[in-house]
């Protein structure tokens, strides 16, 4: 990605921000939108691997993400085992985001996805890795709406909008891409809350996590050839 180009989605990510946060705090805001990201990301990194992997055994128009839930379950085990957690085609982020606003109880909806995700992991090799990550995204809490209409509709804007964000090529080091976006965006929330930098984890260490969660048991992912380090202990190991 350019660095004009990059510079235009970090602009376009922190008006959306703050444009959608309306009286919500943005330090405490941060959460949602950076989890929306992250589930995005995840869930097109996912199909995107299974789907390359069927076009290249030739079944050249595979879709992920059209593919019934009960006849993805089929290859489960083995995605977990590849990439360290599996989504089932309906809770992939394209699918819940085409329905978002013919679902009245979406909150719930994606609170489920959330646990699914986590729970894939359960059991595996990356189960530590995948606990936890979208704890901070409490969609059912009163600081994004008093009642469920309110924060469905807020939820709905979040889909929206995250999902019109130019993130650019999964084959062409997206990873490297979406920490600093997340590098971005955590500067500007820590900037405008006033807090410090050791507060949030820095770009390298998101992109650490990214690679680990969609590399599990590889060295290097795209462009970034060092070994994984050590994972940092999370706040729920601490």
């Amino acid at each position: 990605m350019a660095s004009n180009e990059k510079a235009e989605l970090h602009k376009t990510i922190w008006k959306i921000a703050n444009d959608l946060r309306g009286s919500v705090d943005g330090w405490d805001f941060k959460q949602y939108v950076l989890g929306t990201l992250f589930y995005r990301f995840i869930s097109e990194n996912l199909a995107n691997y299974l789907n390359e992997h069927q076009h290249k055994a030739g079944i050249k128009d595979f879709d992920f993400a059209k593919l019934k839930d009960k006849d993805a379950e089929f290859g489960r085990k083995e995605t977990v085992l590849e990439k360290g957690f599996f989504i089932l085609p309906s809770e992939l982020f394209v699918n819940i985001r085409a329905n978002c606003k013919n679902d009245p109880n979406l909150n719930e909806t994606m609170s489920r996805v959330f646990r699914n995700i986590e729970g894939s992991a359960v059991g595996s090799p990356s189960e530590l890795d995948i606990k936890g990550l979208f704890d901070d995204m409490d969609v059912n809490s009163n600081k994004i709406g008093g009642t469920v209409v309110k924060r469905n509709e807020l939820l709905v804007k979040l889909l929206d909008s995250v999902g019109e964000l130019q993130l650019g090529n999964y084959a062409d080091n997206s990873i490297d891409a979406f920490g600093d976006a997340y590098e971005y965006l955590m500067t500007m929330y820590a900037s405008s809350a006033g807090k410090s930098g050791g507060e949030f984890f820095t770009p390298q260490e998101v992109s650490e996590l990214l690679a680990r969660i969609t590399l599990v048991g590889k060295k290097s992912i795209n462009k970034v050839n060092h070994p994984l380090p050590p994972r940092r202990p999370s706040k729920h190991q601490k």
